[in-house]
């Protein structure tokens, strides 16, 4: 009986320091717990851009000069003498 309970209380002592939520594994969970949070970060910057430019191409009220702009980039009607200044990627 008490080698069997010695043999739990030894088990449960590794896992609680080698198992998947164990000691060992917290750097690693903490590590990918803030490269999510960075890439929910950037994720929300990403959509509130998009938003932005979506608010911005609404056929009820869209920005005359974004939306000449996209054409004239998009269907290389650009003059030589015009210069078209384009939305920073966000890579």
């Amino acid at each position: 009986m008490q080698v069997s309970a010695l043999a739990l209380l030894l088990l449960l002592a590794g896992l609680a320091i080698a198992g998947p939520s164990g000691l060992l594994a917290w750097s690693e969970n903490s590590r990918l717990l803030d490269q999510r949070q960075a890439q929910v970060v950037s994720l929300v910057a990403e959509r509130d851009r998009l938003q932005n430019l979506v608010d911005l191409l609404n056929p009820d009220h869209a920005d005359a000069d974004l939306v000449s702009e996209l054409l004239r980039q998009n269907q290389n009607m650009v003059h030589p003498d015009e210069v078209v200044l384009t939305l920073p990627d966000s890579e």
